[in-house]
């Protein structure tokens, strides 16, 4: 397979699975005090959000690479 061909799949596939899920979650673990052998901490749930128009682009941008990288070959 050729670079262009490759890339074309990523870009379908990350714009894909960004447009389907809508983003993810992760939780962070932070200590806020450590009081000798008392330590308290916190767990804070992050959420990144994907907007669908940057994964509909995707889409869009991998299909033009695809295209293109078989039209050269």
């Amino acid at each position: 397979m050729k670079a262009t061909t490759i890339t074309g799949i990523v870009l379908i596939v990350l714009g894909l699975v960004g447009f389907l899920t809508g983003g993810f979650s992760f939780t962070k673990d932070t200590t806020t005090a450590k009081i000798g052998p008392l330590e308290l901490s916190v767990k804070e749930k992050e959420t990144v959000n994907f907007p669908q128009w940057l994964s509909l682009g995707a889409i869009a941008l991998g299909a033009i690479v695809l295209v293109a990288g078989t039209r050269k070959g």
